[in-house]
């Protein structure tokens, strides 16, 4: 049977890297659903995640396109795996304080406790290092959330430090892992 992958993309620089990893998922035979915030399309175009995953792109928590069911519940009881790929200082913050004011927020807190959930941060590292952003990570895991750190390089922003998202094999081995 086909595992069914959650991909939610936040913004991030990195949301461009969301495309390669939903393509590869794609290809080894996952049926992928993308859910974007409003910010990670600033970053890359649904139309792309669209046709690299072949599902539509979910953006919008109040867009129910079947008036029998909730989209964000019925996505959440499908899922095997929901992947938080970037996951920004934002929307970590909502998720460990309950806020459900996108679609992958809603998704999140829909999510029987059950459904392995994977974040993998990517931001500036004093964002990361922030003791806001590690004390929202840490309510994250409290819960059963797993993270995929972030790993040290050279930044979008022309720092260096820990912040950027880690490899697309290490995302894959993870998620391989969590099913």
């Amino acid at each position: 049977m086909t595992k069914t992958i959650l991909l939610a993309v936040s913004g991030s620089i990195s949301a461009y890297k969301s495309a390669d990893l939903a393509n590869e998922l794609t290809k080894s035979g996952y049926d992928v659903h993308v859910l974007m915030t409003k910010a990670a399309t600033d970053f890359i175009t649904p139309l792309t995640l669209q046709v690299l995953s072949k599902n539509a792109v979910h953006l919008d928590v109040m867009k129910e396109d079947d008036p029998k069911s909730v989209n964000h519940i019925e996505l959440a009881k499908k899922a095997d795996l929901f992947v938080l790929a970037p996951a920004s200082a934002n929307t970590l913050a909502k998720l460990a304080h309950g806020m459900a004011d996108n679609i992958v927020t809603a998704t999140a807190l829909a999510l029987p406790a059950e459904t392995p959930k994977l974040i993998a941060p990517a931001m500036n590292t004093k964002m990361y290092d922030n003791p806001l952003t590690q004390r929202n990570i840490r309510i994250l895991k409290e819960v059963g959330y797993q993270e995929i750190e972030p790993r040290s390089s050279l930044l979008a922003c022309g720092d260096v430090g820990r912040g950027a998202l880690a490899e697309q094999d290490a995302i894959l081995e993870r998620i391989i892992k969590s099913l």
